[in-house]
């Protein structure tokens, strides 16, 4: 799917790489880079909210359809209004995580910059503010991963309510423990690192929310 969508997924990933370029671009300023590390983590919170855009050029390429951007909008217009309460989710557990992130710098690392050179040196204070920050990232994210894994899923395509997808999200998640985790961790660390190392996201987020959609899929087939 990635491939045959190839211009238009890359296309729509590029937004949000673009995005991504700008946070570390003023992380980077700011002379905050051990806070990289977490704001890469905090991507994996509102990942979620955007995969609709993806199930719209999937569905129009099923139907033989041009997969262009008019694809990505109709997948946000087609789904579920409660989508957006899922969203909202996603982006109160995000703020939540970057303020608790931000205490833990400013109480860890401190107001004294830590340029992107100095990062490894750093010193005690860096390697336990990202040892902290990413033990509270992965209470956030198993939280989130729980709830939204195959709500997102089924809400994209009017399949369930709220309450009915968060409930079947959680159900599949916990009857199907061990693979759903090796999936999960596969996801945070392709994303994170994709990330950190900016020019791959636009490669890997498509492979991802395409095969994220096929998992999908597969634990809960169309009747």
């Amino acid at each position: 799917m990635a491939n045959a969508t190839r211009g238009t997924s890359l296309a729509y990933a590029l937004i949000f790489t673009l995005a991504g370029l700008a946070i570390i671009g003023t992380l980077l300023a700011q002379g905050w880079a051990p806070f990289i590390i977490a704001a890469a983590g905090a991507f994996m919170l509102v990942g979620p909210a955007i995969l609709a855009g993806f199930f719209g050029i999937a569905a129009a390429h099923e139907a033989g359809e041009a997969a262009g951007f008019a694809a990505v909008s109709r997948g946000f217009a087609t789904a579920a209004n409660a989508l957006w309460a899922l969203a909202l989710v996603c982006g109160l557990l995000f703020m939540i995580f970057v303020t608790d992130a931000a205490i833990l710098y400013a109480y860890m690392v401190g107001a004294t910059p830590v340029w992107l050179g100095e990062l490894l040196p750093a010193g005690d204070g860096v390697a336990r503010f990202v040892g902290w920050s990413a033990v509270s990232g992965a209470v956030v994210a198993f939280l989130l991963f729980c709830i939204s894994a195959f709500a997102v899923p089924l809400l994209c395509e009017r399949r369930a309510g709220l309450v009915g997808a968060v409930a079947c999200s959680v159900k599949v998640v916990f009857g199907n423990f061990m693979v759903a985790m090796i999936w999960a961790l596969l996801l945070s660390t392709v994303v994170i690192g994709s990330v950190l190392l900016l020019p791959l996201l636009p490669l890997t987020l498509p492979w991802l929310a395409y095969a994220s959609r096929a998992l999908y899929r597969e634990a809960l087939p169309l009747s």
